[in-house]
């Protein structure tokens, strides 16, 4: 395992959290919970479904067609021509039309509407793993303004007792006015601070809850992240491979290759079988009701029916030429798509890695600031230091201790982004349990091909839900609540 590989797997497991309680939710439950619940998803795999409808659509095109008509006419005035004058006529009779040759068209845009389904199918991974990345970086910021608002009101508590002290020795004339000004201003700056990460920690709370569809209680430390690439060109290598935006990408370009062929269709000729089946009745009105003439009468007809285009005044090759610069934009689509996701892979690896760059630093940068905050408040104590350089060393404390925690949570957030990019991040690459996973090619498999015009859906209804019966978020940490060492 490489260095960043043991890093990683440290990180995700324990560094951004010192002791996990009893109960509490996981990244795992929040990644299911959104999986099952969250709207955005839900929408984008309705929409799928709708999608797998259009082979059917467009294979409808070319199956056989059967009709009924009928008619009811009363002859107000009959023609003085007519042969067989009569006052009233009920006609009905089936037809059936079975086409034979569309030019194409029918097989065409079979293709590419099969294609859509697959490409469809891609950008669906596409949204569960954004929505993935978006639960991850709502799950840490969670955690890490948890976290700074602890390490605020520690501050705001020292800082008390700081002031109280410097109150107590300028009593008794050991310091100034100005050191008891510069401890009130320290405290009322760190009070400001505290309101700030307070305010920062509800909006990441309500953030969880839009997407997850629960209200954060107290969160347990997130598990390592599986499978990140080693280098930057292995990682490209893969989502080349993977990247579902790049896949759909792909599949809506073939789909426009078929569909400029299918443009073409319109300058050729087109084919097809007819039968019919037709019964009047006359009512006895048939020339005045005569005899020897019958009032009812069936007719069967069947032929072949041809069209070809001979001018249409340019509409066929305007129509192709459309389609063939749709399929040139497919084309450059693609590499536009391709050209994005190798700029996100690296930049995702590269964010990773300087993170746990920052981390390394960051934890020195603690531990200097925690040695130099102990080394100044004994020079003060024996009158080396003033007030001000302690309450400068606290503040940089303060700020070391905030750098690594924003560290680690950047870590995993640019880890998991790394993930996405490279195709990694689904839920059949993340184990989620919680029940079986949607497999959109179920749906595909179920209606393709079904012909039956009554076979009516279920009736339209949510199945995500809703977030207005949660309270508030609040700033309240748990008593148990991870983050990091207090001093």
């Amino acid at each position: 395992m490489n260095r960043f590989a043991r890093k990683a797997a440290w990180l995700g497991g324990a560094a951004l959290l010192v002791a996990a309680p009893a109960q509490a939710d996981t990244l795992r439950e929040a990644l299911v919970e959104a999986y099952n619940t969250n709207p955005t998803l839900a929408a984008a795999r309705a929409q799928q479904r709708a999608e797998d409808e259009n082979p059917n659509i467009q294979r409808a095109q070319g199956l056989p067609n059967v009709t009924a008509t009928g008619q009811y006419v009363e002859f107000v005035k009959p023609s003085p021509n007519s042969f067989a004058p009569t006052e009233r006529l009920f006609s009905v009779g089936p037809d059936l039309t079975v086409p034979i040759y569309s030019g194409g068209a029918v097989k065409n845009g079979i293709a590419a509407a099969k294609e859509r389904v697959v490409a469809g199918q891609a950008s669906l991974r596409g949204t569960e793993s954004a929505i993935f990345s978006q639960v991850v970086a709502a799950y840490m910021d969670v955690l890490r303004t948890q976290a700074l608002v602890s390490l605020n009101a520690n501050q705001v508590d020292v800082l008390s007792v700081n002031l109280q002290a410097t109150q107590d020795r300028y009593e008794i004339g050991d310091l100034t006015r100005t050191d008891v000004a510069q401890s009130e201003s320290r405290l009322a700056l760190a009070t400001a601070d505290l309101r700030s990460a307070q305010a920062n920690l509800i909006l990441a709370r309500e953030t969880y809850i839009q997407l997850v569809g629960s209200a954060p209680d107290e969160l347990e430390p997130p598990p390592p992240l599986p499978g990140l690439p080693a280098n930057p060109i292995v990682a490209v290598d893969t989502a080349l491979e993977n990247n579902p935006d790049l896949l759909a990408a792909r599949q809506r370009a073939e789909a426009a290759g078929f569909d400029t062929k299918a443009a073409g269709a319109g300058r050729m000729p087109s084919v097809s079988v007819f039968a019919g089946l037709d019964y009047n009745d006359y009512f006895g009105t048939l020339q005045g009701g005569a005899p020897g003439l019958s009032q009812t009468e069936t007719t069967a007809s069947t032929g072949v029916r041809f069209s070809i285009p001979i001018f249409q005044g340019g509409l066929p090759a305007a129509r192709q030429r459309q389609a063939a610069e749709r399929e040139n934009a497919a084309l450059e689509q693609v590499i536009a798509t391709e050209r994005d996701v190798i700029a996100q892979t690296r930049a995702a690896f590269s964010s990773y890695q300087a993170s746990l760059q920052v981390i390394e630093s960051s934890q020195k940068a603690v531990s200097a600031a925690e040695l130099s905050l102990e080394g100044v408040r004994a020079e003060n104590s024996i009158g080396n230091r003033t007030i001000l350089d302690v309450l400068n060393a606290e503040q940089e404390l303060l700020r070391a201790r905030a750098q690594l925690v924003t560290a680690r949570r950047n870590a995993y957030v640019a880890g998991f982004s790394l993930l996405a990019a490279i195709g990694k991040a689904e839920a059949r690459d993340l184990g989620l349990d919680g029940g079986a996973l949607y497999d959109p090619l179920t749906n595909y498999e179920a209606v393709n091909g079904r012909i039956w015009d009554w076979d009516r859906p279920d009736d339209a209804a949510a199945t995500s839900t809703r977030t207005v019966d949660i309270p508030p978020a609040n700033a309240e940490i748990p008593q148990d609540a991870a983050g990091l060492p207090q001093p």
